[in-house]
């Protein structure tokens, strides 16, 4: 059971923001990145993952990056999870905002209202050529656009690109917003997603959900339990 008073900080917290990463997903059979047999280990060639997901590998090595995406990124039979579920009741009845790292396209799946995909989405795909959308089964087909012949590629944030403008203003706005900010998923150790704590309201009360203890030079709550558990167990009241 969750804690009446982390239940009693729900429901009445007016602007309640949830910060999430990878952690959310691997309830959903999505592994994550950076944990022991996670997919930023480096291969044969010795070149970290970090340059397969690269702005570099994309321009340089088409081929290759394509390979690996099609390879490593993609689960489309994954189903949104109990975190998923839960967090987009917040956004429904509670009008809450979730800011998240993960591009796996689940939250949306699930329905979650307040979306903010920091990193993008990796199934919103379109043509570097011509601009326009393509669906991702296309994508998975084959790399070219059918109709033009341009080189396609997932609507995501590589390294050596910049974020997307608007996914930091309504990030930024949802955070200095909040009463209650919620960590989940994720070691808040990934800039610049991790600065944006800093946003924060100096009354907004901040939970942190993981099975990693995190670490913050404020005062926070941390509740050392698989999120899964603490999502089934968490009332949404409107």
């Amino acid at each position: 059971m969750v804690d009446e008073d982390i239940q009693s900080e729900f429901d009445h917290a007016k602007k309640i923001v949830f910060l999430t990463g990878a952690g959310v997903s691997t309830a959903s059979g999505i592994p994550d990145y950076r944990s022991k047999g996670g997919l930023y280990t480096n291969d044969r060639s010795n070149r970290p993952a970090e340059y397969y997901l690269s702005s570099d590998c994309l321009r340089d090595e088409p081929k290759v990056f394509y390979q690996y995406e099609k390879k490593n990124m993609y689960y489309p039979d994954a189903k949104p999870n109990v975190i998923h579920e839960k967090q987009a009741e917040f956004t429904k009845k509670k009008g809450a905002t979730v800011v998240t790292q993960n591009i796996d396209n689940l939250y949306r799946e699930a329905g979650t209202k307040n979306l903010v995909e920091f990193h993008g989405n990796l199934y919103n795909v379109y043509c570097q050529k011509c601009r326009k959308k393509v669906n991702y089964k296309d994508y998975l087909t084959s790399m070219y656009h059918r109709n033009c012949g341009g080189i396609l590629r997932p609507d995501i944030v590589l390294y050596g690109e910049g974020l997307n403008p608007s996914a930091i203003s309504q990030s930024v706005d949802a955070v200095s917003k909040a009463d209650l900010i919620v960590i989940v998923g994720t070691s808040m150790r990934v800039y610049p997603f991790a600065g944006l704590i800093d946003y924060r309201s100096a009354n907004a009360k901040v939970l942190a959900i993981n099975e990693e203890a995190l670490s913050f030079s404020f005062p926070f709550t941390m509740i050392k339990e698989n999120a899964v558990k603490f999502f089934k167990d968490l009332k949404v009241t409107a």
